[in-house]
């Protein structure tokens, strides 16, 4: 089986209906669903906010070390199926301490499984902590500074959620102390915003990837300096297509991206609501672009690339 990092994947949309069903229970939460099928019948999204309003709250059955660590073993296992042998995986620190968990309980679930990744389900991995954009930039640093005193060892952090009408810029700081203290960058870009949202993260926050970037594709400039910068983007295809970013899997512009030399990779976004996991975004891709195996060869081989792994461990994965 070929060997893929996944580079963007939220573990909060890896909660599948089924998992929240029974952490509900286990917590004793009530839902606003009669049953599974009423959960995913409201997964018809008209656009980003659409899609968040649910995310946020299927996520309140989150309460315990153990829930985060069994979504994130979850996931994890799921993964491996898919051929993911590298995960440098996104979490939401502020979307879960603004409803009274604690730092350590949330990130110490997530690393608990993290931590036993390699020995259990051969991956590799990473954690990202993505700031909210919709929120205050100071509450970023804040929660910035909350993950760092857990010790949880954190690989880079990230910016994501609600794109248009909040700058880039507003999350400078935080992204410096980032760099200055060791950590990768990324973040969430030209989705919902046209391609200045990509130029405006990659000046402002000087990110090493950004995720998303479907609308750089309108910018030819944009497009030479991605190419020429090797700078990756973590494209997800099949969220695009469900949050109405692109109309189809055939209009979207990842394969004619690959065609001019950007180091585009294929990522599952938030799969429990998006229709699949990262073999399904293939599989999609495929059917409906025509992807050959070369092409999914070199997908999977910029996948490794674009990863913060190490060039060890790269050359181990390539192998």
């Amino acid at each position: 089986m070929t060997a893929w990092a996944e580079l963007h994947v939220h573990l909060e949309g890896t909660l599948e209906p089924e998992l929240i069903f029974a952490l509900a229970e286990r917590n004793g939460i009530p839902l606003p669903y009669a049953d599974l099928d009423d959960l995913r019948a409201r997964y018809d999204f008209a656009d980003l906010q659409s899609f968040l309003d649910l995310y946020y709250t299927n996520m309140q059955v989150l309460q315990t070390a153990q829930d985060f660590a069994d979504l994130t073993d979850a996931y994890l296992a799921r993964a491996r199926q898919a051929g993911v042998r590298r995960a440098e995986v996104f979490f939401d620190l502020q979307a879960h301490t603004a409803r009274g968990i604690p730092p350590e309980v949330a990130l110490g679930g997530v690393h608990q499984a993290l931590a036993a990744a390699e020995a259990q389900h051969g991956i590799s991995t990473g954690l990202i902590l993505t700031f909210l954009r919709h929120l205050p930039a100071g509450e970023a640093m804040a929660a910035y500074r909350q993950a760092v005193e857990t010790g949880v060892p954190l690989l880079g952090v990230g910016l994501c959620s609600t794109e248009i009408g909040h700058p880039a810029a507003e999350f400078a700081d935080v992204f410096s102390q980032a760099r200055a203290d060791g950590l990768r960058t990324v973040a969430h870009a030209g989705e919902e915003g046209d391609a200045s949202y990509v130029w405006d993260a990659l000046r402002a926050l000087d990110v090493e990837r950004i995720d998303h970037g479907v609308h750089a594709i309108e910018d030819d400039r944009l497009i030479d300096h991605l190419v020429g910068e090797r700078i990756p983007l973590t494209m997800c295809p099949l969220s695009n297509v469900r949050l109405k970013v692109v109309p189809s899997l055939a209009a979207h512009p990842i394969l004619e991206m690959l065609r001019r030399g950007v180091h585009v990779t294929v990522n599952s976004d938030d799969p429990a609501y998006f229709g699949g996991y990262l073999d399904d975004v293939v599989a999609g891709l495929r059917a409906e672009l025509g992807l050959t195996d070369a092409d999914v060869a070199q997908l999977a081989r910029n996948s490794i690339l674009a990863s913060f792994a190490s060039e060890a461990e790269k050359a181990r994965l390539l192998a």
